[in-house]
């Protein structure tokens, strides 16, 4: 038995050198158990013979949108309805734009429009091309509606370049594959509404107050809940991460901003997990100003409480609703998190020393504890990603109790 038993792959081949891996993908694919079904640019035919691929996937190869099948059916729309997942390797920046901007002159950019299929999009292509700002405006736009990436990943290119371009390994991309099919879609027909990074208060017009969350564990949360099929919510402080797949920002700076945005959208929501790091305190009233350096130059800062946004939700919680916090710490830990999960009416609290390695801030592990009021649960040290599906396991199960 394969992982992939009974699970159906169209890949979509276009026009680079790296079209010649997509014949492993295939490979890869058939070994997990999965019906494989290619489709072909004209221009990834002069890289790659159709017939390597309709050898390696056992059928035939698609090539033109006019060619006459062996059996009468509208074949790009028999395709888009047969995949149980899109997968496209190498995607070139053509067949990204013409995703992005809903052209369908060709097999391949038909059918991607027709299908209601996850996407899979393996880019290659050159650094250049890459850094481009209308590909990455192509490839924000793909992300907002659902499309999944993988790579590209950096080192030295076909052309020569080094850099950012060349196409995931077939195994990589193979993984992935199976990931996505493999994963329940339990939380689908769910709103889930995820915070994440810090606030900033400003001090004047250069400087402000923040603290060190890289929104990673956020960021995670909200990946996690849209793979597995939620309507996704995602309002981030400012943090240097790629906005998951199939979620919607919003993006704040200030902790008042955070609470407007919260109050704006909890009540039609579902789960609300609250993975921010908002700041405590802020300056009591910002200079309109630089402020210069007099005297001996210190500085003086009276600083006054930001509104409590976990409390205020917790307040508001909706019958039905299920409230989720973090709770990170550097002493007591238990201690301090049962006093948040009463204080501030939440469900399950998220607990973390983040003075243990492997649990601070701005890395890509967790140490975590599930803390309710039925009980505890320590977790050992994981993958932020990792935990984020616990989280959401753990959520579920609370809504059924």
């Amino acid at each position: 038995m394969g992982a992939l038993d009974g699970k159906t792959v169209v890949l979509g081949v276009t026009g680079g050198i790296a079209a010649y891996k997509s014949c492993e993908v295939v490979s890869r694919l058939r070994k997990a158990g999965a019906g494989v079904h290619v489709i072909m640019t004209q221009n990834a035919c002069r890289f790659v013979a159709p017939l390597t691929f309709e050898t390696l996937s056992n059928n035939p190869c698609v090539t033109d949108t006019f060619d006459r099948p062996e059996r009468w059916e509208v074949e790009h729309v028999a395709l888009a309805k047969q995949a149980d997942l899109f997968l496209i390797a190498p995607a070139t920046a053509n067949i990204m734009a013409k995703m992005a901007h809903g052209i369908a002159d060709d097999m391949l950019s038909t059918t991607v429009l027709a299908t209601r299929a996850p996407i899979l999009a393996a880019p290659a292509m050159n650094t250049g091309m890459w850094e481009n700002a209308a590909m990455r405006e192509n490839l924000r736009i793909l992300k907002e509606r659902g499309v999944c990436f993988i790579g590209p990943e950096g080192g030295l290119l076909a052309c020569g370049d080094v850099g950012a371009g060349r196409m995931s390994e077939p195994a990589q991309i193979v993984e992935k594959c199976v990931e996505m099919l493999t994963r329940a879609r339990d939380m689908q027909g769910l709103r889930v509404l995820v915070t994440a990074g810090p606030t900033r208060e400003a001090v004047d017009p250069v400087r402000f107050i923040t603290n060190r969350s890289s929104g990673k564990m956020g960021y995670a949360i909200a990946e996690a809940a849209a793979l597995r099929g939620a309507e996704v919510t995602l309002v981030s402080g400012p943090v240097q991460l790629a906005v998951p797949a199939g979620v919607r920002i919003v993006p704040v700076q200030s902790t008042e901003e955070l609470l407007s945005a919260m109050l704006e959208r909890c009540p039609d929501q579902d789960i609300v997990i609250q993975a921010a790091a908002p700041a405590d305190y802020k300056p009591e009233e910002a200079a309109p100003q630089k402020l210069k350096k007099q005297g001996d130059g210190r500085l003086t800062l009276r600083l006054i409480p930001t509104p409590d946004v976990a409390k205020a939700v917790g307040e508001r919680k909706k019958p039905g609703q299920t409230l989720i916090g973090f709770a990170a710490e550097t002493e007591r830990l238990t201690d301090n998190a049962l006093k948040k999960l009463d204080g501030k009416n939440l469900d399950m609290i998220v607990a973390n020393d983040v003075t243990k390695p492997g649990a601070g801030f701005d890395v890509d592990t967790n140490i975590a504890e599930f803390i309710t009021r039925e009980g505890r649960e320590e977790l050992p040290l994981m993958t932020k990603r990792a935990l984020a599906d616990k989280i959401l396991d753990r959520a579920l199960a609370l809504r059924k109790a």
